[in-house]
Protein backbone atom coordinates (compact mmCIF):
# COMPACT_ATOMS: atom_id res chain seq x y z
CA UNK A 1 0.00 0.00 0.00
CA UNK A 2 1.14 3.39 -0.39
CA UNK A 3 2.30 5.27 2.82
CA UNK A 4 -0.18 7.22 4.65
CA UNK A 5 1.92 10.28 3.27
CA UNK A 6 1.39 9.99 0.16
CA UNK A 7 -2.57 9.46 0.12
CA UNK A 8 -2.50 12.65 2.19
CA UNK A 9 -1.01 14.57 -0.62
CA UNK A 10 -2.91 13.24 -3.02
CA UNK A 11 -6.02 13.56 -1.40
CA UNK A 12 -4.93 16.81 -0.34
CA UNK A 13 -4.70 17.68 -4.22
CA UNK A 14 -7.84 16.48 -5.40
CA UNK A 15 -9.80 18.18 -2.44
CA UNK A 16 -8.58 21.65 -3.66
CA UNK A 17 -9.03 21.06 -7.38
CA UNK A 18 -11.87 22.45 -9.29
CA UNK A 19 -10.90 19.97 -12.41
CA UNK A 20 -10.10 16.63 -12.87
CA UNK A 21 -7.77 15.86 -15.93
CA UNK A 22 -7.87 11.55 -15.99
CA UNK A 23 -4.78 10.50 -18.04
CA UNK A 24 -4.26 6.98 -18.88
CA UNK A 25 -2.39 4.02 -20.40
CA UNK A 26 -2.19 0.28 -21.15
CA UNK A 27 -2.30 -0.40 -17.78
CA UNK A 28 -5.62 1.54 -16.54
CA UNK A 29 -6.78 -1.79 -18.45
CA UNK A 30 -5.20 -4.34 -17.06
CA UNK A 31 -7.47 -5.24 -13.71
CA UNK A 32 -10.27 -5.65 -16.45
CA UNK A 33 -8.48 -8.63 -17.69
CA UNK A 34 -7.22 -6.97 -20.69
CA UNK A 35 -3.42 -7.79 -22.21
CA UNK A 36 -1.03 -4.18 -22.18
CA UNK A 37 0.83 -5.96 -25.02
CA UNK A 38 4.07 -4.80 -23.00
CA UNK A 39 6.84 -6.18 -25.33
CA UNK A 40 6.64 -9.06 -27.52
CA UNK A 41 6.76 -11.81 -24.75
CA UNK A 42 3.22 -9.71 -23.37
CA UNK A 43 2.36 -10.05 -26.86
CA UNK A 44 3.67 -13.33 -27.92
CA UNK A 45 1.13 -14.75 -24.97
CA UNK A 46 -1.84 -12.98 -25.99
CA UNK A 47 -1.42 -13.65 -29.93
CA UNK A 48 0.65 -17.22 -29.81
CA UNK A 49 -0.43 -17.86 -33.53
CA UNK A 50 1.32 -14.50 -34.25
CA UNK A 51 4.48 -15.88 -32.31
CA UNK A 52 4.63 -19.09 -34.75
CA UNK A 53 4.25 -17.08 -37.88
CA UNK A 54 7.26 -14.73 -36.45
CA UNK A 55 5.49 -11.84 -36.35
CA UNK A 56 6.17 -9.32 -33.43
CA UNK A 57 4.07 -6.16 -32.62
CA UNK A 58 5.15 -3.70 -34.78
CA UNK A 59 5.16 -6.34 -37.99
CA UNK A 60 0.99 -6.60 -37.78
CA UNK A 61 0.43 -3.06 -35.71
CA UNK A 62 1.04 -1.56 -39.22
CA UNK A 63 -1.42 -0.19 -41.74
CA UNK A 64 0.58 -1.66 -44.49
CA UNK A 65 -0.51 -5.59 -43.16
CA UNK A 66 -4.43 -4.53 -44.09
CA UNK A 67 -3.32 -3.95 -47.96
CA UNK A 68 -0.55 -6.98 -47.42
CA UNK A 69 -2.33 -9.75 -45.11
CA UNK A 70 -5.96 -7.88 -44.29
CA UNK A 71 -7.26 -11.32 -43.07
CA UNK A 72 -4.38 -11.82 -40.45
CA UNK A 73 -4.54 -7.96 -39.95
CA UNK A 74 -8.32 -8.20 -39.30
CA UNK A 75 -7.63 -11.44 -37.37
CA UNK A 76 -5.44 -9.07 -34.78
CA UNK A 77 -8.14 -6.24 -35.03
CA UNK A 78 -11.01 -8.21 -34.92
CA UNK A 79 -10.06 -10.45 -32.21
CA UNK A 80 -9.19 -6.95 -29.97
CA UNK A 81 -12.13 -5.38 -31.16
CA UNK A 82 -14.47 -8.85 -29.77
CA UNK A 83 -12.33 -8.47 -26.42
CA UNK A 84 -13.17 -4.62 -25.69
CA UNK A 85 -16.77 -5.10 -26.50
CA UNK A 86 -17.08 -8.43 -24.51
CA UNK A 87 -14.82 -7.06 -21.33
CA UNK A 88 -16.24 -4.96 -18.78
CA UNK A 89 -14.47 -2.26 -17.11
CA UNK A 90 -13.16 -2.78 -13.66
CA UNK A 91 -14.25 -0.77 -10.99
CA UNK A 92 -12.10 1.76 -10.83
CA UNK A 93 -13.65 4.19 -13.88
CA UNK A 94 -16.92 4.15 -11.37
CA UNK A 95 -14.47 5.63 -8.61
CA UNK A 96 -12.73 8.43 -11.33
CA UNK A 97 -15.82 9.28 -12.76
CA UNK A 98 -17.20 9.90 -9.21
CA UNK A 99 -14.50 11.91 -7.91
CA UNK A 100 -15.03 13.88 -11.19
CA UNK A 101 -18.08 14.62 -11.43
CA UNK A 102 -17.85 16.05 -7.96
CA UNK A 103 -15.40 19.03 -8.99
CA UNK A 104 -16.78 22.20 -10.34
CA UNK A 105 -15.72 22.05 -14.32
CA UNK A 106 -15.96 18.37 -13.65
CA UNK A 107 -13.47 16.06 -15.49
CA UNK A 108 -11.38 15.15 -18.86
CA UNK A 109 -10.22 11.95 -19.70
CA UNK A 110 -7.07 12.10 -22.35
CA UNK A 111 -6.29 8.48 -23.12
CA UNK A 112 -3.98 6.11 -25.45
CA UNK A 113 -6.09 3.46 -25.23
CA UNK A 114 -8.49 2.33 -27.95
CA UNK A 115 -10.43 0.04 -26.57
CA UNK A 116 -13.39 2.55 -25.83
CA UNK A 117 -13.44 1.64 -22.01
CA UNK A 118 -14.24 5.20 -20.40
CA UNK A 119 -17.45 5.69 -22.63
CA UNK A 120 -18.62 1.81 -21.82
CA UNK A 121 -17.85 3.12 -17.83
CA UNK A 122 -19.85 6.03 -18.11
CA UNK A 123 -18.00 8.43 -19.30
CA UNK A 124 -19.54 11.80 -21.66
CA UNK A 125 -17.95 10.98 -25.10
CA UNK A 126 -17.61 14.98 -25.27
CA UNK A 127 -15.13 14.55 -22.43
CA UNK A 128 -12.59 12.00 -23.83
CA UNK A 129 -9.86 12.37 -25.91
CA UNK A 130 -8.83 9.37 -27.84
CA UNK A 131 -5.26 10.29 -28.94
CA UNK A 132 -4.62 7.38 -30.91
CA UNK A 133 -7.92 6.73 -32.03
CA UNK A 134 -10.47 4.43 -31.18
CA UNK A 135 -10.97 0.35 -32.42
CA UNK A 136 -14.37 0.97 -32.40
CA UNK A 137 -14.36 3.17 -36.19
CA UNK A 138 -13.05 2.07 -39.27
CA UNK A 139 -11.76 4.45 -41.95
CA UNK A 140 -10.75 3.57 -45.38
CA UNK A 141 -7.02 2.55 -45.79
CA UNK A 142 -6.35 4.64 -48.63
CA UNK A 143 -5.24 8.13 -48.41
CA UNK A 144 -6.42 8.93 -51.74
CA UNK A 145 -10.40 7.46 -50.07
CA UNK A 146 -9.63 9.66 -46.71
CA UNK A 147 -12.68 11.92 -47.66
CA UNK A 148 -15.00 9.07 -47.13
CA UNK A 149 -14.31 10.03 -42.92
CA UNK A 150 -14.70 7.96 -39.89
CA UNK A 151 -17.52 5.88 -39.31
CA UNK A 152 -18.90 3.29 -36.74
CA UNK A 153 -17.54 -0.14 -36.17
CA UNK A 154 -20.67 -1.20 -34.55
CA UNK A 155 -22.29 -3.37 -37.51
CA UNK A 156 -19.35 -5.29 -38.12
CA UNK A 157 -19.16 -8.72 -35.81
CA UNK A 158 -15.92 -10.60 -36.48
CA UNK A 159 -16.15 -14.29 -36.45
CA UNK A 160 -12.20 -15.55 -36.05
CA UNK A 161 -10.18 -18.64 -36.44
CA UNK A 162 -7.80 -18.41 -33.50
CA UNK A 163 -5.71 -21.22 -33.90
CA UNK A 164 -4.20 -19.15 -37.01
CA UNK A 165 -5.51 -15.14 -35.67
CA UNK A 166 -7.37 -15.47 -39.29
CA UNK A 167 -10.82 -13.79 -39.90
CA UNK A 168 -12.81 -16.07 -41.27
CA UNK A 169 -16.03 -14.00 -41.72
CA UNK A 170 -16.55 -11.55 -44.60
CA UNK A 171 -14.08 -8.32 -44.52
CA UNK A 172 -15.11 -4.82 -44.09
CA UNK A 173 -15.24 -2.88 -46.70
CA UNK A 174 -15.18 1.18 -47.42
CA UNK A 175 -18.15 2.47 -48.80
CA UNK A 176 -16.87 4.36 -51.14
CA UNK A 177 -14.13 2.17 -52.69
CA UNK A 178 -15.46 -1.23 -51.93
CA UNK A 179 -11.21 -1.90 -50.47
CA UNK A 180 -10.61 -3.44 -47.06
CA UNK A 181 -10.52 -1.00 -44.43
CA UNK A 182 -9.05 -0.86 -41.11
CA UNK A 183 -9.52 0.16 -37.53
CA UNK A 184 -9.55 4.63 -37.24
CA UNK A 185 -6.09 3.99 -34.88
CA UNK A 186 -2.61 5.61 -35.38
CA UNK A 187 -0.51 2.82 -36.02
CA UNK A 188 3.30 2.21 -36.14
CA UNK A 189 4.67 4.13 -39.25
CA UNK A 190 1.37 5.69 -39.61
CA UNK A 191 2.77 9.13 -41.30
CA UNK A 192 0.09 9.88 -43.64
CA UNK A 193 -2.74 7.15 -43.21
CA UNK A 194 -4.46 8.04 -40.33
CA UNK A 195 -7.65 10.00 -40.39
CA UNK A 196 -7.30 12.57 -37.36
CA UNK A 197 -10.71 14.36 -38.16
CA UNK A 198 -12.76 12.58 -35.01
CA UNK A 199 -9.44 13.12 -32.66
CA UNK A 200 -8.86 16.87 -33.43
CA UNK A 201 -12.38 17.51 -32.43
CA UNK A 202 -11.74 15.92 -29.26
CA UNK A 203 -8.44 18.28 -28.93
CA UNK A 204 -10.54 21.09 -29.50
CA UNK A 205 -12.94 20.20 -26.77
CA UNK A 206 -10.31 19.15 -24.38
CA UNK A 207 -8.42 22.79 -24.49
CA UNK A 208 -11.68 24.61 -23.79
CA UNK A 209 -12.27 22.58 -21.17
CA UNK A 210 -8.64 23.38 -19.77
CA UNK A 211 -8.61 26.72 -20.08
CA UNK A 212 -11.54 27.10 -17.91
CA UNK A 213 -9.28 24.61 -14.99
CA UNK A 214 -8.11 27.33 -12.27
CA UNK A 215 -7.21 24.32 -9.70
CA UNK A 216 -6.38 21.39 -12.15
CA UNK A 217 -5.33 17.89 -10.65
CA UNK A 218 -4.16 15.16 -13.24
CA UNK A 219 -4.53 11.24 -11.91
CA UNK A 220 -2.29 9.28 -14.45
CA UNK A 221 -3.15 5.32 -14.58
CA UNK A 222 -0.30 2.82 -15.72
CA UNK A 223 0.93 4.94 -18.55
CA UNK A 224 4.59 3.47 -19.58
CA UNK A 225 7.72 4.78 -20.63
CA UNK A 226 7.66 2.80 -24.05
CA UNK A 227 5.53 5.15 -25.80
CA UNK A 228 5.48 8.46 -23.22
CA UNK A 229 2.58 10.48 -25.02
CA UNK A 230 0.57 10.25 -21.93
CA UNK A 231 3.53 10.53 -19.00
CA UNK A 232 4.33 13.65 -21.13
CA UNK A 233 1.05 15.50 -21.02
CA UNK A 234 1.06 14.86 -16.83
CA UNK A 235 5.03 16.14 -16.88
CA UNK A 236 4.39 19.18 -19.22
CA UNK A 237 1.06 20.85 -17.22
CA UNK A 238 1.33 23.23 -14.37
CA UNK A 239 -0.31 21.17 -12.31
CA UNK A 240 -0.03 18.29 -9.43
CA UNK A 241 0.43 14.78 -10.78
CA UNK A 242 -0.67 11.50 -9.05
CA UNK A 243 1.31 8.69 -10.87
CA UNK A 244 -0.18 4.96 -10.65
CA UNK A 245 2.39 2.40 -11.99
CA UNK A 246 2.81 -0.72 -11.12
CA UNK A 247 6.53 -0.52 -12.97
CA UNK A 248 7.18 2.85 -13.69
CA UNK A 249 6.35 4.51 -10.81
CA UNK A 250 8.65 7.97 -10.39
CA UNK A 251 8.78 11.35 -11.72
CA UNK A 252 10.86 14.01 -11.83
CA UNK A 253 8.09 16.77 -11.43
CA UNK A 254 8.25 18.70 -7.87
CA UNK A 255 4.53 18.53 -7.46
CA UNK A 256 3.99 14.92 -8.13
CA UNK A 257 3.33 11.60 -5.97
CA UNK A 258 3.79 8.20 -7.25
CA UNK A 259 2.12 5.34 -6.05
CA UNK A 260 3.38 1.63 -7.13
CA UNK A 261 0.27 -0.50 -7.31
CA UNK A 262 -2.13 -1.57 -10.08
CA UNK A 263 -5.03 1.33 -11.44
CA UNK A 264 -7.78 -0.47 -9.53
CA UNK A 265 -5.75 -0.71 -6.28
CA UNK A 266 -4.54 2.60 -5.77
CA UNK A 267 -7.80 4.18 -7.21
CA UNK A 268 -9.60 2.51 -4.46
CA UNK A 269 -7.29 3.49 -1.81
CA UNK A 270 -7.71 7.33 -3.15
CA UNK A 271 -11.02 7.05 -3.08
CA UNK A 272 -11.16 5.45 0.41
CA UNK A 273 -9.60 8.45 1.77
CA UNK A 274 -11.02 10.62 0.02
CA UNK A 275 -14.31 9.11 1.76
CA UNK A 276 -12.38 9.40 5.03
CA UNK A 277 -11.36 13.19 4.32
CA UNK A 278 -14.58 14.23 3.22
CA UNK A 279 -17.09 13.09 6.02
Amino acid sequence: MPSNQTLEQAVNWITKADALLITAGAGMGVDSGLPDFRGDQGFWRTYPALSAQAFTYLDIATPDVFDSMPEIAWGFYGHRLNLYRNTPPHAGFARLLEIGARMKHGYFVYTSNVDGHFAKAGFDTERIVECHGSIHYMQCQYVSCLDEGIWSAESFTPQLDKHNCHVTSALPLCPSCEEVCRPNIMMFSDFTGWNDERQSKQLGRYQRWLAQAENLVVIECGAGTNVNTIRKLGESLDAPLIRINTNEAFSKKSNAVCIELPALQAIEAIYQRLQTTCR
